[in-house]
């Protein structure tokens, strides 16, 4: 009989979460248009009515015009570059966990909290409202002016640091537009877009201590065990209230 329960359970379970993603579908549906009508084309022209996109492609094109110009091409340029594409799942779920979701705490009477993070608490909120699935283009003019900075100084020579910030800034285009598809209303149609549609989902409408990849999945999740099965984790009542009690 022990087979036949456990088929049960696991039967039990899978409706479960049938019907935990119906409900998020209605949650995310629009009234107009329906997802499924969005397509790639006019999702990505949408992508460009705010300024994110166009900070960001702005900073590659000049990097990447300074370092066609300079020349100087060598193996070394390379090194940085494949170890931060290596680490970029690791580094996007690190961001998440402790920068997204910070906590906000006292320290001698005053509050830390940082923009970003406030921004982020809205997201989940709504994750619908189109505007806070972006990075606050406050934080990003700090974030490019910050890296690029780093790059400059810590580099041994200008084509490596040219490099490495052309690579940040093709990476951090990529978040920014996977994320934003994410959110918009275009439906799944590849399964490699399915699986971090899927995942990123679960994260805002499942249970918000897990799932933290965004343009990936089954990565840094299931290394810092953060990808459990859908169908074994609670519905957390504070998936849209990060921090809150109830």
């Amino acid at each position: 009989m022990r087979p036949s329960t456990d088929k049960t359970s696991d039967a039990a379970a899978l409706a479960r979460l049938r019907a935990d993603e119906a409900r998020a579908d209605e949650r995310t549906q629009p009234a107009s248009p329906r997802r499924s009508d969005a397509t790639l084309p006019s999702v990505f022209r949408a992508f460009w009515r705010y300024p994110s996109p166009w900070m960001i492609s702005g900073t590659l094109v000049t990097v990447l015009a300074c370092r066609i110009v300079l020349g100087d091409w060598r193996t070394d340029d390379a090194y940085a570059p494949i170890i931060l594409i290596l680490l970029f799942p690791l580094l996007e779920w690190l961001i998440h966990v402790f920068i997204l979701h910070w906590r906000p705490r006292k320290v001698a009477g005053v509050v830390l909290d940082t923009l970003l993070a406030r921004k982020h608490r809205e997201h989940h909120v709504d994750p619908r409202d189109v505007p806070l699935v972006f990075i606050p283009w406050r934080t990003l003019v700090w974030v490019i002016a910050g890296y690029n900075t780093v790059a400059l100084i810590a580099f041994p020579r200008l084509g490596q640091a040219l490099t490495f910030m052309v690579t940040v800034a093709v990476t951090g285009f990529l978040y920014e537009w996977a994320h934003y598809l994410i959110h918009s209303d275009y439906r799944p149609r590849s399964s490699a877009y399915k699986a971090i549609w899927r995942n990123h989902r679960l994260h805002h409408y499942k249970n918000e201590h897990y799932w933290f990849t965004v343009t990936t999945t089954a990565s840094a999740d299931r290394l810092l065990g953060t990808y459990p099965d859908p169908a074994t984790v609670r519905t957390s009542p504070t998936a849209k209230n990060l921090h809150s009690t109830a």
